[in-house]
């Protein structure tokens, strides 16, 4: 199955693992749509979403499957009041 790695700052991390999260979201740039869109016309080419707290080998990481991927408003309690739309990464059960 195709794994989308993302790492993510303590508040996240530890919100999404508790449970408390149940979305995650990337700003709309050209790395996030090309991984995202790719050349198809729909979102969602990967199955699974690995979070890492870290950059290190040992970095704590968790893993969900992807309910989906869309594009809208993020919820500011989950996003540091971000304004405008951006990639959301709707989760799954927990692996």
């Amino acid at each position: 199955m195709k794994t989308l790695n993302l790492v993510l700052k303590k508040k996240w991390f530890d919100m999404i693992a508790s449970g408390e999260k149940k979305e995650e979201y990337r700003e709309i740039k050209p790395l996030y749509a090309k991984k995202f869109l790719g050349h198809n016309t729909m979102l969602n080419p990967f199955f699974i979403v690995r979070f890492r707290h870290g950059y290190s080998a040992d970095a704590p990481s968790m893993s969900f499957l992807i309910d989906s991927i869309s594009v809208g408003a993020a919820k500011p309690e989950w996003s540091d009041n971000w304004k405008g739309n951006v990639f959301i990464i709707k989760l799954g059960t927990r692996l």
